[in-house]
This record gives C-alpha cells, structure tokens and sequence, in this order.
C-alpha cells in the first residue's frame, strides 16, 4: 500500500523569549500558524528492511530528520517491513517555516499507521519532543499557543486569513542569533487574551538581530513594510505579511525582490484525514 501524505509549513505570529533555564534552553512564547505550503511524502513498503529516503538534497539522509523519525518509531513496529520514503520538497530549507519538523511528523503519522505501531498522537509527540521542538506541534495538527521551550502546545482558534511569504536568498544561523548579546532573552510573560486585543505589540525578538546580520532580510522586510506589517518567522530567513482588502496580491508578489508566496491559513492540518479509519 503506497500512501502520499502532506506536510504543512507554519508561521511564528509573534516569538519572545521570556528567560532561560539553568540547562541552556530558552523559555518562549509564540503562537504558530499552520499554512497550506506543502512539502509531500510518498510511503512505499519494501520487501528489505531499509529505510530509504529521496528527493532529500543537501544533507546525508542518515542526517535527515525523517530519517531518524523513522527510526525512532521502527522499534515499535508490528508490521516490519521495510520503507521507500519519497519527499517533494517545496518548503524552503532554512527558513523559519518548520518544513523539517513537518516532514518529520507526517513520517511518524504515517509510518504509525503503516507499521501498525498503535500509538496516539500524544505518545507520537512524545517520541518526537527528543528530535525537535516544533515536531510535536504539527503531530497534533492545530494551529497553538506554546510556551515551555516550545513543549507546552495549547491549541487556538485563529482567523482565516491570506499571507505573502518572502523567501530572501539567505541562510540564517539560528546559532549566530542566539549567541548574539543583544538578543532580547527577558520579554514578560503574557497571554493569548493580549495578542488577541493588540497583536501588533508582539513581534519576533530575532528580528531585530536578523536584519542587522543579514542585509537580504531587512531588504525583504522593507518590501513588505510598504504594504504592511512585516514580521520574521522563527529564527528566519521568511518574512511575512498578512493580505488585506487594499492590496493588490498579484502586484506584490511580481515586484517581490526574492522568492515569494501567496498562503492561506489553515485550522487543522490536513495529514490526520488521510490516516482516519
């Protein structure tokens, strides 16, 4: 049984961090937006009991974050056959929008299924809360409020609404920003009541430090600035605007200075219908 499923981007709407542990991991908070930008993933069983992986550039597939999800998950398998696992990346690389952390969680939806591992969601994110932070968000498929070191999801009602997306030509060390001194490591603590009333107070603290390093996003960021406002996603490199009725999309995209992306939002992540009895 061959199954192709996919994987959503998302959005930081805002990101703080509020303080640091004792351990080195920082405290946030954020609320994340699931967007219809997919990467896709086709799930092949095989005769032998590898775990093969293609259309991943750029990186060893052993150092593929689907390739250690499959991993981690083929322990708890019943059905042990082996996996061809195709991906279709469409997600940029490096850009703030989870595309890895999707990518990982829609492997173990469907290798849960595809194995017969019988696990719920909550124990699937589990598993996956030791590879990455964001992985369980898109497990659970709604859009959130999370707090925590990104752990502490709360899922939201959001508005149905449209984006623009810049890509600029850039790869953001996430690294680089944390070491960075000025980094603001202290916001207060606040609830999602507050971003509700007055969403434009909250922002991205790695924006600042961002444009300051990497000239093509403050570019990016000036661009949408002129239609409205303009935010960084994650820890970048993707900027982000919010449509409304006054702008003229198709103009905006065309005179964008880097690659670009008309996204609508999403409620629930598409993946869980796919793998429903």
């Amino acid at each position: 049984m061959q199954i192709k499923a996919p994987a959503p981007a998302k959005l930081n709407l805002f990101l703080h961090i509020t303080g640091r542990r004792e351990n080195g991991y920082h405290e946030l908070q954020t609320i994340f937006q699931l967007i219809d930008l997919y990467d896709w993933l086709t799930f092949t069983p095989i005769d032998t009991p590898e775990i093969q992986i293609d259309g991943v550039s750029d990186i060893q597939p052993t150092d593929n974050l689907i390739y250690k999800a499959a991993l981690c998950l083929k322990e708890s398998a019943k059905n042990t056959c082996g996996i061809h696992i195709q991906l279709e990346k469409n997600i940029p690389i490096g850009a703030g929008l989870g595309g890895g952390s999707s990518d990982a969680a829609t492997t173990l939806i469907a290798l849960n299924k595809l194995w017969n591992c019988g696990k719920s969601n909550q124990e699937l994110a589990d598993m996956a809360s030791t590879l990455g932070a964001d992985i369980p968000l898109f497990i659970h498929g709604q859009n959130a409020w999370a707090e925590g070191i990104g752990d502490l999801i709360t899922p939201i009602q959001l508005p149905k609404k449209q984006f623009i997306v810049l890509k600029p030509d850039c790869f953001i060390s996430t690294q680089l920003l944390f070491s960075q001194k000025t980094l603001t490591r202290d916001a207060k603590p606040s609830k999602f009541c507050a971003y509700q009333q007055r969403p434009s107070i909250f922002g991205n603290c790695f924006e600042p430090l961002a444009k300051k390093l990497y000239p093509k996003v403050n570019e990016a960021l000036l661009y949408l600035s002129q239609f409205g406002e303009a935010k960084l996603t994650g820890t970048g490199a993707c900027v982000f605007v919010e449509v409304n009725n006054n702008m003229s999309t198709h103009d905006i995209l065309n005179g964008s200075p880097c690659k670009s992306y008309l996204v609508n939002s999403l409620e629930q992540s598409p993946v869980h219908a796919i793998f429903q009895d």
